[in-house]
């Protein structure tokens, strides 16, 4: 599967009522950490996530205009549109994440 922020496939994680196995987060971080290739940096990292946002947001509207004009199926147009609901949410949260970091850096005594 295709992860919407990496923009790599990503491995199927098993997700159970209280969450994903400690197992399954261990690899997908290993996997993340193992890109290969330029942009493995934290930098790049980000500029994948936001452009799988991205993609996955443009992978939504193209459902939504399939099924306004009578094609496709309306469980697909929920998933791609819940795919980039939370592809957007988890770009929110590294976004405050970074900004809350850099203020707590910009607080420090010199």
């Amino acid at each position: 599967m295709a992860d919407p922020l990496l923009g790599a496939t990503a491995p199927a994680l098993i997700v159970s009522p209280r969450g994903v196995s400690p197992q399954d987060a261990a690899r997908a971080y290993q996997d993340v950490g193992g890109i290969g290739g330029t942009g493995s940096d934290f930098g790049g990292v980000l500029s994948r996530a936001v452009e799988g946002a991205v993609s996955a947001g443009h992978a939504a509207e193209n459902q939504a205009m399939t099924a306004i004009a009578g094609g496709g199926n309306l469980t697909e147009v929920v998933q791609a549109v819940s795919r980039a609901e939370l592809a957007l949410q988890t770009t929110t949260a590294i976004r405050d994440r970074v900004v809350s970091a850099y203020q707590d850096i910009m607080r420090m005594p010199i």
